[in-house]
């Protein structure tokens, strides 16, 4: 059984502007999140997934988007460093979930932004890293060196791409989605090194197609992206597509507001 931490939307709002997705003109329903939140929660745990909840906090409106928390590794969890003061109120919260069941948490060194796994994803045992909106170079390959692992950093290049998991997805050791107008040309060249690479158009990309929940052959995506739902039934998965447009809003979709606690299928860790 898969392990996933969310956290429940009931203090979720659009209460600031750090990505071109938010406006506070355009105000997110709060029943409406709750009852797309629920959804995909229902959905999890029907795919066997045993879904874990951290409590929600006033003040903390993306508190919500649990994959910002850290990265996951064995029993140790590193703790994201928020670039942006409006989340940063989130990190010690994250850590006192962590440490009350069992990880050791790590920080990262002082001056560095990491954000979670929203920027660090496993594709087998190759860590492709998001840097330059949010999360720091310097910073992956000190993630790399901590695990002994190799990292392949990103660069990505359109704000409303701001994260790595909005842009690109590992589904298995081999394979992955991805949307290539977020990357500089040195990014899409070293995405070319996965064996099997699956292109988001733009359309999709825009309904945060990429920002996918994979466990085992099964892939959670919001819905409206019929093309990707298509090629992901071609390479042998089972997609399963439900409404996350209160969250797209803030800029996130079914990926943000999970954290796989027991390691991602596409992970093959050192």
């Amino acid at each position: 059984m898969s392990t996933i931490l969310m956290c429940p939307p009931d203090f979720y709002g659009i209460e600031y502007e750090i990505n071109p997705w938010m406006s506070r003109a355009i105000p997110s329903d709060l029943e409406q999140s709750r009852k797309q939140w629920a959804a995909l929660r229902e959905l999890l745990t029907s795919l066997n997934v045993d879904v874990q909840l951290m409590d929600p906090v006033k003040g903390l409106p993306d508190l919500v988007f649990t994959a910002n928390a850290g990265v996951i590794w064995h029993d140790r969890v590193f703790l994201s460093s928020f670039r942006h003061a409006a989340r940063q109120g989130e990190t010690p919260v994250d850590a006192a979930w962590f440490s009350s069941h069992g990880f050791q948490t790590i920080e990262m060194p002082r001056g560095m932004y990491f954000e979670g796994a929203g920027d660090a994803l496993f594709c087998g045992d190759t860590l492709y890293a998001g840097y330059l909106v949010r999360s720091d170079a310097t910073a992956m390959q000190w993630l790399g060196q901590q695990m002994g692992c190799r990292v392949i950093p990103l660069q990505l290049v359109d704000g409303h791409f701001y994260h790595l998991d909005t842009c690109f997805c590992p589904l298995d050791a081999r394979t992955a989605i991805y949307h290539p107008a977020a990357f500089d040309d040195y990014a899409r060249r070293a995405l070319a090194q996965i064996p099997n690479l699956i292109e988001v158009e733009e359309d999709e990309a825009a309904r945060f197609a990429c920002n996918a929940v994979v466990v085992g052959q099964d892939v959670v995506l919001n819905a409206g992206c019929p093309k990707l739902e298509a090629a992901l039934q071609h390479a042998g998965f089972t997609p399963h597509a439900t409404e996350l447009g209160e969250f797209l809003k803030s800029g996130g979709s079914a990926k943000c507001l999970t954290l796989r606690l027991d390691g991602e299928t596409a992970a093959i860790w050192p």
